[in-house]
């Protein structure tokens, strides 16, 4: 063991991680990245498989990102956003509100995901305590992820990483996720979808009056294990939530910034939300920054004379931090002179052919694909849908594995995630899913 793991070992609190088993590992440090790939302080490559946790979109080492941060620290490398402003904070507003979904107008910044869902949480309850309304009740589904903030952990449905906070919460209104595989309100996809909406309608109609705002992950829950939506049921939302007259937050900190095939998930649906929470791959990958637009609507009920204290009292130290706004714009110009997104059908297939393999494996039981966003949840029998027990370790024996053939992935539980960065080559996304194939094998016995 090396002197830096070492140090790691004896100072070193790593989020998410069992930290037992992480000390008596070898850990993997990394010293540096170019382009898709991130290189150890031993010189070996591995592919990223998941962006650097679903963050990095065009590579590492991205030359004209890194030469607007170099370029930003010369002039300004941070000044308060609380009654001041400057340029790279304003460029950048104007730029996400023109490539935003119809309707939305205003840019709040924050600096990471859990943070852009809280500021919309506060946002969506005070404007209905501005028009007068007590609406104290927020709906989300079952098994989402919106963040690790008491607020964001309020609208999460996942009980590993939730249950043991729950004294610490306030009350929601929990819908079911629309999960197909193993949803159980409906046999077939199309049913389960209806199913699941039907089920949504009703809690909003019991609630009628007291929900501020429906908050969900578009398309795609992230964290939960890649469930995929039905087609229709983001649509349906919206339309519920016109009907039952409550705000739909929709939280895209993860399927944001071409993850899905579009820029942002409810494009996909022709959806416009009243708020949208953005992250991750906001700066590409460089530097933290979250950003939780609003419609005008939302915004004017805030107005009014200094007095009347209808101020959105909400700020961070580092909101709007130039050097990250200034990332955030190179990284937006390099979506348009890479093409990013018009290259992302021929990447989606090649991505496809590669899963096909997978999914005829005796222990995969489902896998679940919306663009770069990939779930492949791992099963001990494939006929009755019976999971590894925990004490298996399954995902972390197969990313394990993944990761001495020079793949970097991620367990959730049983669901191994791909989430590769858009830069990827057709001849990267083949090599991913051949090493992914062979880390399946080899993890399950099989």
């Amino acid at each position: 063991m090396n002197a830096l793991s070492e140090k790691d070992k004896k100072y070193i609190w790593h989020p998410f991680t069992q930290m037992k088993d992480w000390e008596a590992e070898e850990p993997l440090v990394i010293a540096r990245g170019r382009g898709n790939y991130l290189y150890d302080t031993e010189g070996r490559r591995y592919f990223d498989g998941v962006s650097s946790l679903w963050v990095n979109v065009h590579g590492h080492g991205r030359k004209e990102i890194d030469d607007a941060v170099i370029k930003q620290v010369k002039t300004l490398s941070h000044s308060t956003f609380l009654g001041l402003s400057h340029p790279p904070g304003i460029l950048l507003a104007e730029k996400l509100i023109n490539i935003a979904p119809k309707g939305l107008r205003r840019v709040f910044y924050s600096d990471n995901g859990s943070t852009a869902v809280e500021i919309a949480l506060k946002m969506a309850y005070q404007y209905w305590k501005h028009k007068g309304c007590d609406r104290p009740l927020f709906l989300s589904l079952k098994e989402a992820y919106h963040g690790d903030t008491i607020g964001s952990v309020s609208m999460g449905g996942m009980e590993l990483f939730h249950e043991i906070f729950r004294p610490l919460l306030f009350k929601t209104v929990k819908a079911p996720a629309p999960f197909c595989y193993r949803c159980g309100l409906g046999k077939e996809k199309d049913s389960c979808g209806m199913a699941c909406a039907d089920e949504l309608e009703r809690l909003m109609r019991e609630n009628g009056g007291k929900i501020s705002a429906l908050v969900m992950e578009p398309l795609v829950q992230g964290a939960a294990g890649m469930f995929v939506h039905p087609e229709g049921y983001l649509r349906r939302a919206r339309e519920l939530c016109d009907k039952y007259n409550a705000l739909l937050v929709l939280d895209e900190v993860a399927t944001g910034f071409g993850r899905t095939g579009q820029l942002f998930a409810c494009q996909h649906e022709n959806v416009s939300p009243d708020i949208l929470c953005l992250a991750k791959g906001i700066t590409g990958g460089y530097l933290p920054l979250a950003a939780t637009l609003t419609t005008e609507e939302v915004y004017e009920v805030f107005l009014g004379d200094y007095a009347q204290f209808k101020t959105f009292f909400h700020g961070h130290s580092y909101t709007a931090n130039p050097l990250a706004c200034a990332a955030a714009l190179a990284n937006l110009e390099v979506f348009d002179k890479d093409g990013t997104l018009q290259h992302m059908p021929e990447k989606e297939y090649a991505l496809s052919e590669g899963l096909e393999m997978i999914k005829k494996l005796p222990h995969v039981g489902d896998v679940r694909r919306k663009g770069f966003m990939v779930g492949i949840e791992l099963v001990k029998d494939k006929k009755t849908k019976e999971p590894y027990p925990p004490a298996e370790k399954i995902g972390i024996r197969v990313i394990t594995e993944a990761r001495r053939l020079g793949l970097i992935i991620r367990p959730l539980g049983n669901v191994v995630v791909l989430m590769p960065p858009l830069s990827s080559t057709l001849r990267e996304l083949k090599r991913m899913t051949e090493i992914t194939r062979k880390a399946i094998i080899s993890g399950t016995g099989f």
